[in-house]
């Protein structure tokens, strides 16, 4: 039988590449099938090899096979052995002829069977971190980065991204075969934009494990922060976060948009920072209309208000200087009894650097010159403090700050909140969106969070709460 088979496969000279081509893909595979199952861990590269590479050559070289059978076919016609009929015979009763059909019946199942799994095992390699993060490094690295140090690192890039059903799987498929030729031809811009207009809806993706229907109530917040001076002075803002939620049939504290009742839809620029009008449907069914007075002609698509609109950054969240100084120093990285170490930190911070290598260089050169030139006995005595604070600001860096793609500090802006560097919630509650009544988008700071202490060094609330 198999005699039959590889009498036909080695009368043309494609179809005997086709089944080299087969046979040492199918032979690799297996191998490295083997070694990934005794525990080696290959990286996203080796699982591309084995279930995308590996499994297209194998397929190549299958459809080689009968494509040079037929070309030998037309050969023998031309040679005037007589014209073939347009389509073969397959007679069974012949040995030859049946031996060619059950080998080939063998191959396709098992080639059937192999490729089936490759190809299940390719989609999951795809929807894989590492996968997603490491294989384009330059361009995903920015992200890849962010998203290890966010809530959802547990996560894989497919759960939000992607989500459930096929119609989101196709779509994202055909994105990437556009990312992937982007990045071969470098086509791709830099900075990368945010994706907010290509993104899932929330409630098709965020809202199966956030349920817009949850009471979470109010949790206690504080910040710590310290001052430029010398002894970097601690102080504190304490603050009861309004998160809310459903209760009792309506919707309270910071929530209150996603109440079911309630529809708000906006028109913006393309970058969602600066919002013109604003549309709000209460529970009763009234409609009011709130309008600023600089929107631009052919400003007329609306968007419908969703999670992704406050919650921007949910996964990959970059951080201001000032911020990641002060949790280093809140949590030992940075040892706050160095003189000005907050200053002088968020002052080399703020340097630009060609790479993460150079600004590592860089930042412990300079924090190491400060104090050899202002604090002889600290650079001497506590020249582990001063090696651990130039290291932990190269870190901080290089989580934050990316030259090859131009990122750098405030690139990516997060709306959650506001701050002097993102207007966030400000980019309606900003007392400028009135309706034709003169009635404004209130900006009532309570209905989000109570102050308990602002920038106080030894909080009093913060006695009383302490067993």
């Amino acid at each position: 039988m198999m005699r039959n088979f590889f009498g036909v496969v080695t009368r043309h000279w494609l179809s005997l590449v086709g089944a080299t081509i087969a046979l040492l893909a199918f032979v690799l595979m297996v191998m490295l099938v083997a070694i990934e199952l005794s525990g080696f861990q290959g990286g996203p590269y080796l699982g591309i090899l084995t279930y995308m590479v590996l499994p297209m050559l194998l397929a190549a070289g299958l459809v080689l096979i009968p494509i040079g059978a037929l070309l030998r076919r037309r050969a023998e016609a031309r040679s005037g052995a007589g014209a073939p009929p347009r389509l073969p015979v397959i007679d069974l009763n012949n040995e030859r002829t049946r031996g060619i059909v059950l080998a080939s019946v063998v191959i396709g199942i098992v080639a059937a069977v192999v490729l089936a799994a490759a190809t299940y095992r390719g989609v999951h390699e795809m929807e894989t971190v590492a996968f997603c993060g490491t294989v384009c490094h330059t361009v995903m690295q920015p992200e890849y980065t962010a998203f290890q140090r966010s809530p959802h690192s547990r996560l894989t890039c497919a759960d939000c991204h992607i989500g459930a059903g096929a119609d989101w799987f196709v779509k994202s498929k055909i994105s990437g075969s556009w990312q992937l030729i982007a990045v071969a031809f470098n086509l791709y811009p830099t900075p990368i934009p945010q994706p907010v207009h290509n993104l899932r809806p929330a409630r098709e993706t965020c809202e199966q494990c956030h349920w817009p229907t949850r009471h979470v109530g109010e949790k206690l917040q504080v910040r710590t922060k310290f001052g430029d001076d010398e002894a970097n002075s601690p102080t504190q803002t304490v603050m009861l976060m309004k998160v809310g939620g459903r209760q009792g049939g309506a919707s309270t504290g910071i929530h209150w948009h996603v109440d079911p009742g309630v529809k708000i839809r906006y028109q913006s620029d393309p970058s969602r920072q600066k919002i013109y009008d604003v549309e709000y449907t209460a529970p009763d069914g009234k409609v009011r209309l709130y309008k600023t007075g600089d929107k631009p002609d052919g400003a007329t698509e609306w968007r419908q208000m969703d999670c992704v609109d406050c919650h921007n950054r949910p996964s990959h969240t970059y951080k201001m200087p000032a911020v990641e100084v002060d949790a280093a120093l809140a949590d030992g990285r940075i040892d706050k009894t160095l003189p000005f170490v907050k200053r002088e930190a968020v002052r080399v911070l703020q340097t630009a650097y060609g790479s993460h290598e150079a600004a590592r260089a860089g930042i412990a050169k300079e924090i190491e010159a400060f104090y050899q030139a202002r604090y002889a006995d600290v650079a001497a005595g506590k020249a582990g403090a001063v090696a651990a604070a130039a290291k932990a600001l190269g870190d901080i860096y290089a989580w934050n700050v990316f030259p090859a793609m131009k990122v750098t500090w405030g690139t990516y802006l997060n709306n959650l909140g506001h701050s002097d560097e993102a207007p966030g919630c400000y980019r309606c509650h900003d007392k400028k969106h009135s309706t034709a009544e003169g009635n404004k988008i209130g900006r009532n700071c309570k209905t989000c969070h109570t102050v308990l202490a602002e920038d106080e060094a030894d909080p009093e609330i913060l006695k009383q709460l302490r067993p």
